[in-house]
């Protein structure tokens, strides 16, 4: 597969089947994404597979867990600006439509978000840690690795979520992991085998024009 064609054919998938994945064709993605550009080669990213039985052990613990939980980071700024309200807002608009799912539907709205929590049926997931003491750059780093990782996925023949919505568990999955006290949960990643009949897969989001956010000089 050219660079292109994943690029092209890359996006979120939201309903995947139950069809079981090796970790070792997942080790041999993680050791060609840790390739990725790294600052001073500080390699910052932390990862921790959930896969197969662990998967199932994992979402036990979660529907168990009653303790309440900080998100470990603002998701998005509080008064988000244009043009990035509005895109938020239209493809969350865009995906409820596909759906069926109308405005006044709160309960199903929020059924749908809460399939994140699940992973959206995927038999694997990575969750992706940092060091607290890390900053901007670092993090920078963290998305690098991760959308090779994607890219490396649709080579062979999986898909993939990134979900930043895990931020909201980080202390439920930091004791379920056992991550060090001195890191903080970035997002957990849906890997797997998209469902061909789920509508939802269908969604395509919409990307600005260039001359929006490019200028020549």
């Amino acid at each position: 597969m050219k660079v292109t064609d994943a690029v092209l054919s890359r996006k979120s998938i939201r309903a995947f089947t139950d069809k079981p994945i090796s970790n070792s064709l997942i080790k041999e993605i993680l050791l060609k994404a840790s390739r990725s550009p790294s600052g001073g080669n500080l390699q910052p990213w932390k990862i921790f597979v959930i896969n197969n039985s662990t998967m199932s052990d994992f979402l036990e613990f979660q529907n168990n867990w009653t303790d309440s939980e900080e998100p470990a980071y603002d998701i998005y700024p509080s008064k988000l600006k244009e043009p990035y309200r509005t895109s938020r807002f239209e493809l969350g608009e865009q995906m409820y439509e596909l759906l069926g799912i109308g405005r006044e539907e709160k309960d199903a709205r929020i059924a749908q978000v809460m399939e994140n929590f699940r992973f959206f049926g995927a038999p694997c997931a990575i969750f992706c840690f940092v060091d607290r003491q890390m900053g901007p750059p670092q993090w920078s780093d963290l998305g690098m690795f991760l959308q090779t990782f994607m890219l490396l996925a649709k080579e062979a023949g999986l898909d993939t979520c990134a979900q930043e919505a895990w931020s909201m568990k980080h202390d439920s999955v930091s004791k379920f992991v056992k991550a060090d006290d001195t890191d903080i949960l970035f997002c957990g990643m849906a890997i797997g085998y998209r469902d061909d009949t789920a509508l939802v897969n269908s969604l395509e989001s919409e990307r600005r024009p260039l001359k929006e956010w490019t200028k020549f000089l």
